[in-house]
């Protein structure tokens, strides 16, 4: 499934869009994100298996909460239970593409150790905050290489996995051709993208003062923009027109919630 690509300014158009989602149950919001929140650091708190399991239990919360943002599209309610939706039936294609994500990232980091920042992935596995900084800069002074290499493949992974939910839950996609897609879809729409991720940079620095209360608005905006995302990127089959290859499709063609 190949997505559409659209001018650089949707990325902005992504996050009012989200935040008009979130206008709809700001509460529930607000308490799912917490609720979801705070169990995956329960179980990433879980001595040897705790990062593991959360990893792969991250995209069936998601895929809960992507339920909930296609309930209040369509004029339903968001509900609690919207969270815990795939806990009650199948969330096996969920559970894989943690799965891959989880491998991929061990992959990235045996690159890394591979490449001169073993020191620097040492303390990156250990799952102990490194107290001296004499240590810590001499690891990350000599992974100059493995760095680089590593920030490079864990962006492309980061795009992979953007809209690779989304397309499992809302597309029937089985994960390995999820994730090709979502990273063409991040490729094709670098702009957007680049729009979109400026504001959440800013957003954040803005919703850090104070005392981070401004996250408790600004993680679900950050949920329901990545709805509205892959809805802008990924159509429905109804609202799919034949498209020319390299069109830019107008904010003004496009669906809107």
């Amino acid at each position: 499934m190949e997505a559409r690509k659209v001018e650089a300014a949707n990325g902005w158009e992504w996050i009012k869009q989200g935040y008009a989602l979130f206008k709809k149950s700001p509460v529930l919001w607000i308490v799912l994100v917490m609720i979801g929140t705070a169990g995956l650091i329960a179980i990433a708190s879980i001595p040897v298996v705790g990062d593991p399991l959360a990893t792969l239990l991250f995209p069936v919360i998601l895929g809960g909460l992507m339920l909930g943002c296609q309930a209040l599209e369509r004029g339903e309610e968001l509900e609690l239970m919207h969270l815990f939706a795939f806990f009650r039936h199948n969330s096996q294609p969920l559970v894989t593409l943690g799965g891959i994500n989880l491998v991929s990232q061990l992959l990235i980091l045996g690159i890394m150790g591979l490449t001169g920042g073993a020191a620097l992935v040492s303390i990156m596995m250990s799952g102990q905050p490194e107290n001296d900084p004499a240590v810590l800069m001499e690891a990350v002074t000599g992974a100059g290489l493995a760095l680089l290499i590593g920030a490079v493949l864990f962006c492309v992974l980061l795009l992979a996995m953007q809209f690779a939910p989304m397309l499992v839950l809302f597309n029937k996609m089985h994960p390995i051709p999820a994730l090709k897609a979502s990273l063409r879809a991040c490729l094709r729409n670098v702009g957007a993208l680049s729009i979109y991720g400026i504001a959440i940079i800013l957003f954040g620095l803005v919703a850090s003062m104070p005392m981070m209360l401004g996250w408790l608005i600004l993680l679900p905006v950050m949920l329901t923009s990545m709805y509205a995302g892959y809805r802008d990127l990924f159509p429905m089959q109804e609202e799919a027109a034949p498209a020319v290859e390299g069109e830019v499709i107008p904010r003004d063609d496009q669906a809107h919630f």
